[in-house]
């Protein structure tokens, strides 16, 4: 490899100071993004528009949440460290799912061939992707650590 090579792709992985995030992670950030938007939105996005019968009230929060989400994805794609909250939301959401549905299933042994089975699965993943690709470092700083109180952040500096 040229040295011209090598500190291109140091410069890739070092954490720029301006962002406080790679360029890698950034890139990793953006990728995320595409995933929800083709995984998610592609097919929410098509019940939505093709679904047939009118929607059944809480069905019908269940795909506005996701659509809302993989739409928000986009500004994601032009601007993944803004949008990092929306994958707050998205952690948060299957979290608590887990914690509310799959996992008393799951300790009176009924989870197996549940209907809640399949989506324990898709939240179980998500959950653990979502704490693969968040920069909670990042989080930490930007959103608890922040030392502009007019911010809206807890100053804990003093």
């Amino acid at each position: 490899m040229s040295a011209n090579a090598a500190a291109h792709t140091k410069r890739f992985f070092q954490v720029a100071p301006l962002l406080g995030l790679s360029r890698f992670r950034i890139m990793v950030l953006r990728f995320f993004y595409a995933v929800i938007i083709l995984l998610l939105g592609v097919q929410v996005w098509t019940e939505i528009v093709t679904h047939p019968v009118a929607w059944q009230p809480l069905p019908a929060v269940a795909f506005s949440f996701w659509g809302a989400l993989s739409a928000l994805a986009i500004l994601g794609l032009v601007n993944p460290l803004k949008m990092i909250p929306l994958l707050l939301i998205q952690f948060g959401y299957k979290l608590i799912w887990l914690l509310m549905v799959a996992y008393p299933l799951w300790a009176a042994n009924q989870l197996v061939l549940s209907q809640a089975q399949g989506l324990t699965k898709a939240n179980l993943l998500g959950v653990v992707l979502d704490l693969l690709v968040i920069p909670w470092g990042y989080v930490f700083k930007q959103y608890i650590l922040l030392s502009h109180p007019e911010q809206g952040a807890l100053n804990l500096s003093q």
